[in-house]
């Protein structure tokens, strides 16, 4: 590719006309840089094979504009290229997020700009095939959170599982992402769920077992929802030193999570004030400024004395009612992302006061995993994820738990799609009519993505319990209402 060849095309968005280019682009020399740096990217992105014509021409250009030749080294990662280049750091902070001045256009800096979006873009998209070692792995997930950064997002926070504000993802070296985040929906489409693609294939395609097996190796893991559920599907055919490797990864990861979910509860974690109660009358409860104002009528100007014949005192003393939190999660193989999550959060509830939680497992057969709850990594070596989807079977051990209604909270977490549509939903109609709190749950993970069967998904809405998705907060901010 020359740049005679370059000269002249223009990116066009699908359904409108090309642009209309400015007669004295074809004298500048940085339209046709950019244009070479982005057919580069679009030629490895689609072809494994090397054009010498484009890399070369690459070369020329980004040695052109003083920027290292390492950002054309497939081999090397924004970390290595961060780590010799320092200066770089705040460029790869958003670099992707449109800028706000939408003036006259710097031809220069857009040049700069293509060669590190490339740089990044070809890191993350570009993951060849064959058998992944856990150094490559952990290196795709530092570029990758190189470009949630250059999107303006906090490494982790797209790929789901635990950015976002519901805990920090797996971060690279350096600082958190800059400026606000952008609208992806317009700008990427679909991007953070195609990430977790990605990194989810990664995973796969690692020889998992042979990486346990060796410390040094397994040191290197870093603790991810893929790595995660590979983890707990193989958990039966690993031993002695691999177990072992694999449980401290697993204890690692809900340690990560549980520490953020913990801040979120106890941010509303306490009851209203208990009222029909006269306060306590001891010193720490005391009103010092209502006992003075209530008291300036006995203010004595010659004395310059403030008599004080009634002491007033705060309530301090919250009203919280027993309550019975019932968590049904559905461990099948789509699910596993909400029943890490949920397990978690379960655990933090069974640590509140006066709140009761029972755990339930279910796919084909159910299991109580109440003895467990307050442990969520124990919980989650006692799941057995795949398998069919037989809600029945879980509301068989669910409805005895249910001893008073109106003091009883049901999540229900599935995508619902179930053997026994028909029997089971109405066994949940009869729990909300019960008087129960029952709570649909179609999704809680980072990202919200979750197929619910639509079967469901209307009569639940007729019931007037739609089904609850998205981020794990909107659970959390259902569950305390109810309990707090």
């Amino acid at each position: 590719m020359t740049d005679s060849t370059a000269e002249g095309i223009e990116p066009t968005t699908e359904g409108t006309e090309p642009a209309a280019r400015p007669a004295a682009s074809a004298d500048d020399p940085n339209e046709n840089r950019r244009q070479v740096l982005y057919w580069r990217l679009l030629a490895r992105l689609f072809d494994s094979e090397e054009q010498a014509a484009l890399e070369s021409a690459s070369v020329a250009v980004v040695e052109d504009i003083g920027l290292p030749a390492e950002l054309l080294d497939p081999r090397a990662s924004v970390d290595s290229i961060v780590q010799r280049h320092p200066d770089l750091a705040a460029e790869f902070d958003g670099l992707m997020v449109p800028d706000a001045d939408e003036g006259g256009r710097d031809r220069a800096a857009e040049v700069r700009r293509a060669a590190m979006v490339s740089k990044v873009l070809l890191n993350v998209l570009a993951t060849g095939s064959g058998t992944v070692s856990a150094g490559q792995l952990a290196g795709w997930q530092s570029d990758a959170g190189w470009l949630e950064r250059a999107l303006g997002c906090k490494p982790g926070q797209l790929r789901g599982g635990r950015g976002g504000g519901a805990g920090a993802g797996v971060s690279p070296t350096g600082t958190g992402g800059a400026g606000g985040t952008p609208d992806l929906g317009t700008l990427i489409p679909e991007i953070g769920p195609e990430l977790a693609a990605i990194e989810a294939d990664l995973v796969k395609r690692m020889r998992l077992r042979e990486v346990l097996a060796d410390p040094a190796l397994a040191a290197r893991l870093t603790p991810s929802m893929s790595l995660i559920e590979q983890l707990l599907r193989d958990k039966d055919n690993l031993s002695g030193v691999a177990l072992a490797n694999a449980k401290a990864l697993i204890r690692r990861f809900v340690d990560e999570v549980a520490e953020v979910l913990r801040t979120q509860v106890a941010k509303a974690s306490v009851g209203t004030l208990d009222r029909s109660l006269p306060p306590k009358r001891v010193y720490r409860n005391l009103d010092l400024d209502r006992t003075i104002w209530k008291n300036l009528t006995n203010w004595s100007p010659e004395e310059e004395r403030l008599y004080v014949d009634r002491l007033f005192y705060r309530h301090t003393v919250r009203k919280t009612t027993p309550s019975r939190l019932i968590v049904v999660v559905d461990q099948s193989g789509s699910m596993v992302d909400s029943m890490v999550n949920c397990t978690i959060l379960a655990s933090i509830f069974a640590g509140l006061p006066k709140v009761d939680v029972h755990l339930i497992a279910y796919d084909t057969q159910a299991l109580d995993l109440t003895p467990w709850v307050h442990d969520p990594f124990e919980t989650l070596l006692r799941t057995n994820l795949g398998g069919g989807t037989d809600g029945t079977v879980a509301m068989a051990l669910a409805q005895p738990k249910i001893a008073e209604p109106r003091n009883t909270v049901v999540v229900w977490i599935s995508d619902f799609y179930e053997w026994h549509t028909d029997p089971l939903f109405e066994s949940m109609a009869a729990i909300h009519r019960s008087g129960a709190k029952f709570i649909p749950v179609g999704s809680v993970t980072s990202s919200g993505r979750a197929s619910v069967n639509p079967w469901f998904r209307e009569r639940f809405k007729d019931l007037g319990t739609p089904v609850l998705s998205g981020h794990i907060r909107k659970l959390v901010h259902e569950l305390k209402t109810f309990l707090g």
